[in-house]
């Protein structure tokens, strides 16, 4: 399992959904992407685009003003 890292601060919704899905699509089932993110509306689109696609939500956290997520993709 590796893990990547995706810095999605200052892009609004829906572009760190989206470059997440896409980033995702290159990495090994098991693989996690560590998404840094300001938009508010983050917080609600990256749980259902994870619940949606199969992908698991590790853990958020607060680094300040940005969400930090770490999703971890499905097989």
């Amino acid at each position: 399992m590796k893990t990547y890292d995706l810095d999605a601060t200052g892009l609004l919704c829906p572009l760190p959904v989206l470059k997440l899905r896409k980033r995702l699509m290159a990495l090994a089932p098991g693989d996690v992407m560590r998404l840094r993110a300001d938009d508010p509306a983050a917080i609600v689109d990256v749980p259902h685009f994870c619940a949606e696609a199969g992908h698991a939500l590790v853990e958020t956290t607060d680094e300040g003003a940005v969400q930090v997520y770490h999703v971890r993709k499905g097989g």
